[in-house]
């Protein structure tokens, strides 16, 4: 009996203190409530006035604006097509018309899913949450936010009908390509009004508010298409539409609108520019925030890149033969970087934006030929001691390869002509001299300093990487040869300099670094010998066209002619410039003869740098105190002998009369007459 007397107050104990924790959990929650209530924005009357926020605007570095985003036509709900209503609440929300704010059974399984599936996080939003998102544009997420969205998601349900939240709700969504609201993205991928829509072009649409980026039918039609299939099954699970009515609308292929007068953004430079801003800050930011970014774009410079590779393409399908009608037209892409800051001065992608928004600048990769050979030069001269004006020769080169077939690297020329400085071999492009050259520096080496200069792309240690064939994009490769236009110093390349917020307070704020990682006179002797392919080598064109300033670059030709590069730069401006087929055909001329980066890319890079810098000064590049200056004889590696006669040419050694004779620039302790491997020329010279 006293047992159960004890069992019982005990009971009775526990239930006072439930009581207890139960009534200060209620105290301590609605202090929460009234807490966090008192910082929460003011609801909107009409409910559709909370779509009415900033625009979000892009600026050029000159103050003009470039794009805005999220301009808005709102409709009335009667207005918009049954199918697309029925979709966008089967996808987002199916129990929309049951709950009041709150899903509870969606939340409990969401929080269920987060807190025991690892790596898994499930989202619970309602439709009404996701509206209430709009009245906190806070470039955190955080729980506090979360809890202010569900306490305004139950004021929005208190106060307004389902379909005045409905209205509201689809009236500011965005789907990408620039359309805000359903009534913008149905005339933007389909030209027609909302109440238009068919049932696979509204579910279609529906898929696309998940992230319009990813989904994009413009880009990515095949997973849009996808997405479509995935919203019309949940439409069929949930009763919206049959069996058969599924079936027909998943067998319809899109026929999406592509009229220029469209609402994309027309730029390959403002598509990358806003990839990077949802990257850093979100879609919700980007597309609803108001936010104000201004670009590093000069609208001039942008508008000689595409008035340049354009005239530069027409002219290529001319050397080939090709004319308007033919499917199939090489494609080409240009970058120009600032050399001083890294900031992007153009950017131009492709021929045509509105028939292919593949940004071949910074998404293509493509091997860059002879354009990798500078990053092969310094390592020689940092590494084995090199200078512009070491001898090695030009001969057969067979180098073994561990568990392949031995490499056998061939001049474009085909033919070989013996002894030459390395300021020469380089301005003439000769393969079997940088063969050897990794051979002895190691491809890891190479690909070190590459990756040094701002490389990014991943570089296999191969002895071919020193005739370019790991695979960059012109974007990279156009940082990368700032480095040497600034004599080592790396900027790291970027698109804007400023956001602000909607306030106009600023909430990012490029700071320009400098970084050093190469040794200033090494790179000048690199620059040297690259002035020299634009004064006498590959690059020559470039001076016949009318360039005349000082500037430094190399060409680049791949196997079999599938790329065609000449990327250049002078003390201001750094341009890189591709051409190719996107499925990797030969660049061929009418006369069956291939087409190099000389021929192709260089006219083009001419044309821009002509019109880009005819307002900037002229300027050399500096020499740096410890650099002098030898004549040399190029086929000796010598000072020329004052009875041959030297003479400043170009031409090949004639008789004994007449030496091929070049500046080179040396550091104090570099002296000419410097042989690859002095002890066994000297050996072959006794044996001989």
């Amino acid at each position: 009996m006293n047992l159960f007397l004890s069992v019982l107050k005990l009971i009775r104990f526990f239930l006072f203190l439930g009581l207890i924790l139960v009534s200060l959990a209620g105290i301590a929650g609605m202090f929460l409530v009234f807490y966090t209530a008192k910082d929460l924005p003011q609801l909107p009357s009409p409910l559709s006035r909370i779509i009415e926020r900033p625009q979000t605007r892009i600026y050029a570095a000159n103050g003009k604006v470039l794009t805005t985003i999220g301009v808005r036509k709102t409709i009335p709900l009667n207005m918009v097509s049954r199918d697309f209503i029925n979709a966008i609440i089967a996808t987002e929300d199916h129990r929309f018309f049951e709950h009041h704010g709150l899903n509870k059974l969606r939340t409990l399984k969401a929080l269920y899913i987060t807190l025991f599936k690892p790596g898994r996080v499930q989202g619970a939003s309602t439709i009404t949450q996701q509206l209430a998102k709009n009245l906190f544009f806070s470039f955190r997420q955080t729980y506090q936010r979360k809890f202010k969205e569900l306490l305004v998601a139950l004021q929005i349900e208190a106060a307004n009908t389902k379909e005045e939240i409905l209205h509201a709700y689809v009236n500011q969504i965005y789907f990408g390509a620039g359309a805000q609201g359903i009534e913008r993205a149905s005339r933007q991928f389909f030209n027609k009004s909302a109440h238009e829509l068919e049932l696979s072009e509204a579910a279609l649409l529906a898929g696309l508010p998940k992230s319009p980026t990813n989904y994009n039918p413009y880009r990515h039609l095949d997973r849009a298409v996808k997405r479509r299939d995935i919203v019309l099954r949940r439409m069929a699970q949930v009763g919206f539409i049959s069996d058969l009515e599924l079936q027909q609308a998943m067998f319809e292929e899109p026929e999406l609108y592509h009229e220029k007068t469209d609402s994309r953004t027309g730029s390959y430079f403002q598509d990358a520019l806003i990839s990077q801003l949802i990257e850093k800050y979100g879609e919700d930011v980007v597309f609803h925030g108001g936010i104000k970014v201004f670009s590093t774009i000069d609208t001039r410079l942008q508008s000689y890149a595409r008035q340049s590779l354009t005239k530069g393409l027409e002219r290529l399908d001319a050397m080939m033969g090709i004319n308007s009608e033919d499917s199939e037209h090489p494609q080409g892409a240009l970058v120009a970087i600032d050399a001083g800051s890294g900031a992007v001065k153009a950017l131009i992608g492709g021929r045509d934006y509105y028939k292919s928004e593949f940004n071949r600048a910074i998404n293509s990769l493509r091997q860059p030929g002879s354009g990798f050979k500078p990053f092969l030069y310094y390592s020689a001269f940092k590494t084995l001691g090199f200078h512009p004006g070491t001898i090695m020769t030009d001969k057969p080169v067979i180098i073994p390869v561990k568990g392949s077939a031995d490499w056998e690297p061939q001049n474009f020329g085909k033919i070989f002509t013996g002894d030459m400085v390395l300021k020469k071999a380089l301005f003439k492009s000769v393969n079997t001299i940088a063969a050897q050259i990794v051979e002895k520096v190691g491809p890891h080496e190479v690909n070190n300093i590459a990756r040094r200069c701002g490389i990014t792309s991943p570089l296999k240690d191969v002895y071919s990487v020193a005739l370019g064939t790991s695979d960059v994009t012109p974007f990279e490769l156009a940082s990368a040869y700032t480095v040497f236009a600034n004599l080592g110093i790396l900027h790291e390349p970027f698109l804007f300099w400023r956001v602000e917020d909607a306030f106009g307070r600023i909430i990012f704020e490029h700071i320009v670094q400098e970084k050093r990682v190469l040794d200033p006179a090494i790179a000048y002797q690199v620059v040297d010998m690259m002035k020299s392919v634009i004064q006498r080598g590959s690059g020559r064109s470039i001076q016949k066209l009318g360039f005349n300033r000082p500037a430094a670059g190399k060409t680049g030709t791949t196997d079999h002619y599938k790329d065609a590069w000449f990327t250049g730069f002078t003390p201001f401006l750094c341009t890189s410039v591709w051409t190719g087929f996107d499925k990797k055909k030969t660049l061929i001329d009418i006369n069956h003869v291939g087409i190099t980066g000389g021929r192709s890319a260089a006219p083009i890079w001419a044309d821009f740098m002509m019109k880009a810098l005819k307002s900037e000064p002229e300027r050399d590049f500096p020499i740096p105190d410890n650099i002098r200056f030898e004549k040399v004889d190029t086929r000796t590696g010598c000072s020329p002998v004052e009875e041959t006669m030297p003479v400043e040419r170009h031409e090949s050694y004639k008789g004994n009369k007449i030496v091929e004779v070049l500046q080179v620039p040396l550091k104090p302790e570099q002296n000419l007459c410097l042989k690859e491997k002095p002890e066994e020329m000297e050996q072959e010279l006794e044996i001989q």
